[in-house]
Formats: C-alpha cells, structure tokens, sequence
C-alpha cells in the first residue's frame, strides 16, 4: 500500500531501522492503532487472526522483509503455501523462518536472473525453465513438505504446456532450461527435464512417463482432461437416476418413416437449415433437392437417409473403434453434398459457437475415445442416450453437422432397445441449446436431463401412420412455432 494512505487502509506496515519510521510505528503501537504480528511486521486490523492477515499479504510481506528472494521450486507453480504451510524461495543464503501459519523455507541457491518475473515488491518468481529444473532437483521430503513437485504433477504441466500453446512453446521451455542448467551447474536436473520432454513429443521411449494424460499423448491419442472431468459428471448423475421406458409406438414401416422426416426436418431447423414444411415434404418425397437450395437440401436428404432406416438406426458402439467408425460413416452420409467440410472427416482446426470453444482439433479422437468406458458404463437407454449426445455436441469433432449427428447418434440408442426416439422441435431450441450451455459453462447437469426427459415424454406420443396426422398432432403441441413466448404442450391424443 502506499505510505500516504491513512492506517487503517495499510492492513501490514514494517518495522524500519529508520528513526523516523522506527518512532511512528512505536508510537501507532503504544495507542493501540495497531500491533504486532511477526518480527518486523504489524496490522493496523486488530480483529482478524494474524494467520489470515499474513496469509493475504504473503507475498507484500516476503517483497518488503527478504528483497531479491525468488518464489521457487513448487512454490513457483503453486503461488500458495503446501497444505501443510510450506513456501519456498531461493536467495544467497539459507534460512527458515515461522510465521503464523506458514513457514518460509529460503533456500541457497541463485538469485534473481534474466527471465525471472518481478512479482512483489522486491520479490521474484522463477521462469517456467528454472522452475521445472528446480523441481526436478532430489528432494529429501516427499509429499506436502517437499520442496518439489511429485514426478506425477510435473508430467501433467508438461503435457498441459503442449496441450494448450504447442510443440513450439515447450521447446522454447527446454532450450532455456539447456542455457540456465549450465549456468546453475544443473545437468542432471537438465537430462531428467529433456527426457520427460522428449518422451512427450515421442522421440525417446515412454517408460519413464508415469500419467495416464502424458501416456495418451505419447500413443498418438492426447485428450482433453477438463471435458472428461465433465463427463464423468454427467455420467455419475444419469447413473444415479431412475428414467421410465417409453416403448416406440412408431413399429410400422411407415409410421417410423413419418417420424424419421419429422426427426429430419426439425434436426436441421435447428441447426438453421429452415425450408417450409411443404418444401422438406417435396425433398423427401422426390429424393431431389431443390434447384435454388442444392447444399441445404442435402442435408435433409441426408439426415433422412440415415434416421429413417431402422437398420441403421439400431447400429450402435461396441468399441471406441467402433464408435470412430460409426460417426464418420453417418457424417460422410449426412453432409455428403459439402464437400469444404471434409464429410466424414474429424476437424483440421478449431470451431467455436458464440464464446463457447469445442475440443482442440488435436485432441478430439483421444477424448471421443476415452469418453467411451463412461459410456459403456451406462445401461439405461435414455442415459446412454443423453450421454453419447453430449459428448458429441461437447467435442464437436467436425467442422459441420455436429448437433445433427449428436442427435443421431442419440436416437440410434433409444431404436436399439425399441424406446421412442427424441425430437427436438422448433419451440423449444432455446430450452435445448439453454440445457446444454448450462452443462457446458457451468456443469448444471439436472437442467440438461430434464430438458431431455420432456422432449422424450413429448416425442413418445408423435406416432401415426399418416404424415398429416402427426403433423397436425405436432402442431397442437406448438412444435413448428418460432414465437419465444410460446411453450411446447404435451397434447393429448
């Protein structure tokens, strides 16, 4: 804080050898404006426990009372004490110092170089490169109370570095660390750092690699650690639940192929692929596409391809293999007309909607296919159902068609085990595109599998074997209506 501020905004003042100083902070001591807390170190907050208070000025206090330390080793990555109150720093000398709560471990070492981040006052913080020699260094402590990090956490801040920035960056981090290990006399800190490196980018063996994450991008299948986080979220609350079993009414040949078109025309509605109900009927009948509307057209025809043949539609994944297979086949399907999306071909690059950004375009097939032993797991249609769903509609894996083929891919496990399929029509997009941003942004899976559970109830009772009665049921329901202040009605029948 700056000095000119008055006491009570100064929550930490030092003592000083300065006379002046020394006087004024004897005479705020003497009338009670403030006290004492640590050698050197005063409040002018009488009421909070001094644990708290050193705790949150931490690193002000290390800044003015120990200038030209550097946060080192794990503290460097932690920027906190261990949970057993341990902080590291490295300076000329060596020194362990008590404060309330916490203990400052000064290691001997060197200090500040060229790199280094001036963080407080007069503090510093070690470069990634330092850093990650420092932590490689042998400790005699494991645990919270080592100086360093476990080999676990290292791997795990290399395979992150990749993950996010690229090959690039990491090298960058290895060809400091190369200049700053001879500098610090640190070649056998170095040899461990290029190995661990080395085994990540796969050109040394990778044995020595100890993660599951590190293990996957070594093999060619790196995945996204924070959707799998997610989906095991989602898998724990649908396996959790009990969901009834609504029987497919729609056996016939015919009325299956009714609520296909349907299925078809509102899949791509939403998706923004919007023709006149008369102009989707003429499409399918005709197995033509418009002349004005070729692309658009398409799509229709292709979705209807697929979810309109019940042997298709009770294919379902045996193996991550299997489930690679089965999306790729239905996307080359599906968006066979456009042909700058690459149909049946994961992503080259990444795709985004609105501020929401999908799975790295590197990591997509690691995370499909390590997303699949949750789903395995399952044994409810519908979970199995809402979980395949979102996970396709979470990892986006290709450049187009991905909520048309999440939708598919959900409604092939519902034929498979003759419960009705899913529609998700025009009046309730947003409830829909609402539920899965929820799960997506804020991890609120109820919103989400609520939202699914009305749209089955609803979808149960769409069954007929003529197009215009069903039609006209779906219109009953408002399901064609665009109007926001309109709701979808489960009609009766």
């Amino acid at each position: 804080m700056e000095k000119s501020l008055p006491i009570h905004l100064r929550e930490v003042l030092f003592g000083s050898k300065e006379p002046k100083t020394s006087k004024q902070i004897l005479s705020l001591l003497k009338a009670g404006e403030i006290r004492k807390i640590s050698p050197r170190v005063y409040t002018s907050n009488l009421i909070e426990p001094a644990e708290d208070i050193i705790r949150r000025n931490l690193f002000i206090i290390i800044g003015n009372l120990y200038p030209g330390t550097v946060l080192s080793h794990r503290s460097a990555f932690d920027f906190q004490p261990t949970k057993t109150g341990q902080l590291f720093l490295t300076s000329s000398y060596t020194k362990k110092i008590k404060l309330p709560g916490i203990t400052l471990h000064i290691l001997k070492g060197y200090g500040p170089i060229e790199g280094d981040t001036l963080f407080s006052g007069e503090l510093y913080v070690s470069q990634k490169a330092r850093a990650f020699l420092e932590n490689l260094q042998i400790a005699k402590k494991s645990g919270s109370s080592s100086k360093c990090l476990s080999a676990t956490e290292i791997e795990e801040k290399l395979e992150q570095i990749i993950r996010v920035y690229g090959e690039g960056e990491i090298n960058k981090i290895r060809d400091r660390a190369r200049i700053i290990s001879k500098k610090f006399k640190m070649t056998y800190e170095f040899e461990r750092l290029n190995r661990l490196i080395s085994a990540l980018l796969t050109t040394k063996s990778s044995r020595i690699l100890t993660t599951p994450l590190a293990k996957a991008r070594v093999f060619g299948l790196p995945y996204d650690p924070v959707r799998l986080t997610l989906f095991e979220k989602l898998f724990r609350e649908l396996n959790n639940q009990d969901f009834p079993f609504l029987d497919d009414k729609n056996a016939t040949p015919t009325s299956f192929r009714n609520f296909a078109f349907f299925e078809s025309y509102f899949s791509n509605y939403i998706e923004g692929t919007v023709f006149e109900i008369d102009e989707a009927k003429k499409i399918i009948k005709t197995n033509k596409p418009l002349a004005t509307r070729n692309d658009d057209s398409h799509d229709v025809l292709g979705t209807y391809a697929i979810v309109s043949n019940r042997k298709e539609m009770e294919i379902v994944p045996n193996t991550p293999e299997d489930f690679i297979k089965i999306i790729c086949l239905r996307h080359s399907i599906l968006l066979s007309a456009r042909k700058d999306k690459n149909p049946g071909v994961f992503k080259d690059k990444n795709n985004f909607a609105g501020s929401t950004s999908f799975v790295d375009f590197n990591l997509v097939k690691g995370t499909l296919q390590q997303s699949f032993d949750y789903y395995q797991a399952l044994k409810h249609p519908f979970a199995r159902a809402a979980y395949i769903m979102f996970v396709m509609s979470e990892v986006h894996p290709f450049l187009d068609g991905n909520g048309r083929i999440a939708r598919v891919m959900m409604n092939a496990e519902l034929v498979k085990a003759g419960q009705a399929k899913i529609i998700i029509p025009t009046v309730y997009r947003d409830d829909y595109m609402g539920a899965l941003k929820k799960l997506t942004k804020k991890g609120i899976c109820d919103t989400y599998i609520k939202m699914l559970q009305k749209a089955h109830a609803f979808s149960a009772n769409v069954h007929d074997e003529k197009m215009d009665y069903m039609q006209k049921y779906l219109s009953n329901c408002n399901a064609f209506s665009s109007d926001s202040d309109v709701i979808l009605k489960i009609a009766t029948r």
